[in-house]
């Protein structure tokens, strides 16, 4: 590609060569998801990738995709932009696992008004690491230079993750009756979801980011408010192998009332006791700067706990033991019953 370049094109905003640098610059992180099931290098038109179908007699794919949202704009009022791949790519394998999938390869696709190719390696560097928590690969990606229609500065970031499950080993969430234990798997903070009301409150294009907030424990607003979506992909695997789990939410946009019905059949709802919750301390300030009712934020936040999984009575100590020893802090939150929709009491 030495022989490619354009007067014209670059004189139009687009500077082919700096993609080219960016993929030169990443290429050191994507190598840390290879795998087995890696068969081409970067920079071909599409990623390959070989399924290994050992143990599984009748493969299901499982895809998802999905973006960080206005998060992005935190990261560039921060000029931090090795963390927020980590969030894409959670947001998309978080929710994949809950169909009992395990998660095979990613693509990434980053829009941009210009190509600074050390900051696109950076934001590549982090979609590598969230590829590396999630046990999967990255295979490829696309980097798009908009001028005219985004700032230079700006971005946006989307990704695709692919996973596969056996069909008998789907979960099914018409098996959840009522009786069965909520398991709450902790948050790492706000995720990636909710955050244009975040900005709202805080008005963070005006706000000192970085002045530590007694609040939140002498960090700053910033700090806290980028910290990476965890990622539950691998201890919920382990999990899977142990125990059977009926159903599994992840705790994304619409916090509590919206996904956790989304892994209950009709006629089951789920009954909370909001003092078990361990909400976390960002939560806490969000509702006191921004004087926004509980119910709101129990609408629209994780509040804390970033993924549940549903599992009968008689296995709900032996699942909070193994999620612990896979290094999730889980806890009992609640029970089903019979009704619809989210209690909380």
């Amino acid at each position: 590609m030495k022989s490619s370049f354009s007067e014209s094109y670059k004189a139009a905003g687009v500077d082919i060569t700096a993609g080219y640098k960016s993929v030169e610059l990443m290429k050191k992180h994507i190598n840390r998801t290879k795998n087995e099931g890696c068969l081409d290098d970067v920079g071909g038109f599409g990623g390959c990738f070989g399924l290994d179908l050992t143990g599984i007699s009748e493969p299901v794919l499982v895809s998802g995709t999905d973006g960080v949202g206005t998060k992005i704009k935190l990261a560039m009022l921060l000029d931090k932009h090795d963390t927020i791949g980590i969030d894409c790519v959670a947001m998309c394998a978080n929710d994949i696992i809950c169909c009992g999938a395990k998660p095979l390869f990613f693509l990434d696709y980053i829009a941009c008004g210009k190509n600074f190719p050390e900051k696109i390696a950076d934001i590549v560097g982090g979609v590598a690491e969230g590829c590396v928590q999630a046990g999967c690969a990255l295979i490829g990606g696309e980097t798009a230079e908009h001028p005219g229609l985004m700032p230079e500065e700006d971005y946006d970031l989307a990704g695709y993750c692919t996973g596969v499950v056996d069909k008998s080993k789907i979960l099914d969430k018409t098996a959840v009756k009522a009786g069965d234990v909520i398991i709450a798997l902790a948050s790492t903070g706000v995720h990636s979801n909710g955050f244009s009301l975040v900005r709202k409150v805080f008005d963070i294009e005006n706000a000192d980011l970085t002045a530590p907030v007694p609040e939140l424990g002498g960090k700053g607003l910033g700090e806290t408010l980028l910290t990476p979506t965890k990622m539950y992909v691998k201890s919920m695997l382990a999990l899977m192998k142990e125990v059977s789990v009926k159903s599994v939410s992840h705790i994304t946009g619409g916090g509590f009332y919206e996904n956790i019905p989304r892994s209950l059949p009709d006629g089951i709802g789920a009954k909370i006791k909001k003092s078990d919750v361990k909400i976390l301390p960002i939560f806490k300030y969000i509702e006191k700067v921004g004087n926004i009712p509980e119910r709101d934020m129990f609408n629209t936040f994780n509040m804390g706990v970033g993924m549940i999984a549903i599992v009968n009575k008689e296995d709900a100590e032996r699942a909070v033991e193994i999620l612990k020893a896979n290094g999730e802090d889980a806890y009992v939150i609640g029970e089903t019953v019979n009704g619809e929709g989210v209690e909380l009491w």
